[in-house]
């Protein structure tokens, strides 16, 4: 009798150092549960389990008794309680966490080409059909159990426009900054953040020369404004990859890289994924 109760206390020991050690092998990126970030949620089930937040399918990583939920968040999003709705041999389970409040600051910009503002006609025909090509590549899901949720930088220069800024184009009021824009040099190489795959190229009316790179569980790199693009479509590239060159095409007021991070259809700040210096 005591040997066994010895034997028991031993595997629960084992149990809880196996996840703890779990926990810590999972690269993950930066918590910020706000508008425009990233929840983490611990599941705790031996099976794999389907997370959806608003009906939409979530990254879900980690092992037995240690899965992870790495949910994105609009910057639409309201403030205050939100559920991830979690499947397990289809019966649902409710995870309650909490969206605080951000302030983004302002952003005022002069565009010279006024189209790129107050696009004509035919220019809303091409978005049209542009919007529905870039919707497509967002909700982009591949099964993938290999992710890395800590990035490189495409490029290495000064953050000209940070990512959630409130944008007034020629005192016009538009959408708020979608990602994170690198000032470097025209010509200056891009490199893939992250191993994964093309789906997409194009050039774009707002966004110019464009590259999306799928990483796997709804999660997406898109690379705009670009010079050149030296991959194609279905490429297999590893993190540091060149893919093309920074630019000055679509809607720009200088050479930059425009980075978008995508996750469960939902662009997010791509700093949360950096590794801290």
């Amino acid at each position: 009798m005591k040997f066994m109760k010895i034997k028991s206390i031993l595997s629960i020991i084992v149990f809880y150092v196996s996840v703890l050690c779990s926990a810590n092998a999972l690269e993950l990126p930066t918590e910020s549960i706000v508008p425009g970030g990233i929840a983490i949620i611990s599941i705790h089930t031996k099976e794999r389990p389907k997370a959806y937040f608003h009906a939409r399918r979530v990254m879900v990583i980690g092992s037995s008794a240690n899965w992870k939920a790495i949910v994105g968040i609009p910057l639409t999003e309201k403030i205050g309680t939100q559920i991830l709705v979690v499947k397990i041999n289809n019966v649902k389970t409710n995870y309650k966490f909490e969206i605080r409040n951000k302030e983004y600051e302002t952003q005022h910009l002069i565009i010279k080409n006024k189209r790129k503002v107050n696009p004509n006609k035919q220019d809303m025909s091409r978005i049209i059909t542009e919007r529905k090509i870039i919707s497509k590549a967002k909700l982009h899901w591949r099964d993938n159990e290999n992710i890395s949720l800590q990035f490189i930088k495409p490029v290495v220069g000064p953050y000209s426009s940070p990512f959630g800024l409130k944008r007034f184009f020629n005192k016009q009021p538009r959408k708020p900054h979608s990602g994170l824009d690198i000032a470097v040099p025209k010509g200056t190489p891009i490199a893939a953040a992250a191993s994964g795959i093309v789906i997409n190229i194009g050039d774009y009316f707002f966004n110019g020369n464009t590259v999306f790179i799928d990483h796997g569980q709804g999660l997406i790199t898109m690379y705009c404004h670009m010079e050149y693009i030296g991959i194609s479509e279905g490429s297999k590239v590893k993190a540091g990859d060149v893919i093309g060159k920074v630019g000055l095409t679509g809607r720009v007021t200088g050479a930059h890289l425009h980075w978008s991070v995508i996750l469960n259809n939902t662009t997010v700040d791509p700093l949360l994924f950096l590794a801290k210096d």
